[in-house]
């Protein structure tokens, strides 16, 4: 495990996984809201975040933390561990309630950029990706982790078994 994705619907806990198995594993971790977002809730072009994140691929080690459905492909490429957060809706979106009260007003460290957390016509939108990802999403997902014969592809269906993974590991 040298060169790991973690993947999954806002609000599952991928980003809270992240930090704990970055830690375990001394691997460099990588959060792609970081990379994308800059300024006030503004963001790189397409073009620009594509070459920040090839840098990011092209290195020897690597935790990257984020959805980005549209580079999973690209990042698939690299890797040799996938963890999928394959969580329910209900799940997702109290995972995202709890970070907008925890950090509510501040930007969180895992982000690019200012960009406080807040209730808004933008937290709004959020909801409306969370509660649709699953039936958008997770077919396209599942097919492609299946055709990752060569990685370790880990699916959670629960934030408990992603902490049981962390405890078991070392």
């Amino acid at each position: 495990m040298k060169r790991i994705l973690i993947i999954g619907n806002a609000g599952s806990g991928k980003t809270t996984f992240a930090k704990a198995l970055a830690e375990k594993t001394q691997l460099p971790l990588i959060h792609l809201d970081k990379l994308f977002w800059c300024g006030e809730w503004e963001h790189l072009s397409r073009d620009e975040f594509d070459t920040i994140l090839q840098e990011e691929l092209d290195k020897d080690e690597w935790i990257i933390d984020g959805n980005f459905g549209r580079t999973i492909p690209h990042r698939l490429k690299y890797c040799d561990t996938v963890f999928y957060f394959d969580l329910p809706t209900i799940t997702c979106l109290w995972g995202s309630t709890v970070r907008v009260v925890k950090n509510y007003g501040k930007s969180r460290d895992d982000m690019g950029g200012n960009c406080p957390e807040y209730f808004d016509k933008q937290k709004v939108s959020l909801y409306k990706a969370i509660f649709f990802f699953n039936r958008k999403h997770r077919k396209r997902y599942r097919k492609l982790l299946e055709e990752q014969a060569d990685k370790k592809i880990v699916i959670f269906k629960s934030r408990k078994q992603a902490y049981s993974y962390l405890n078991s590991l070392y």
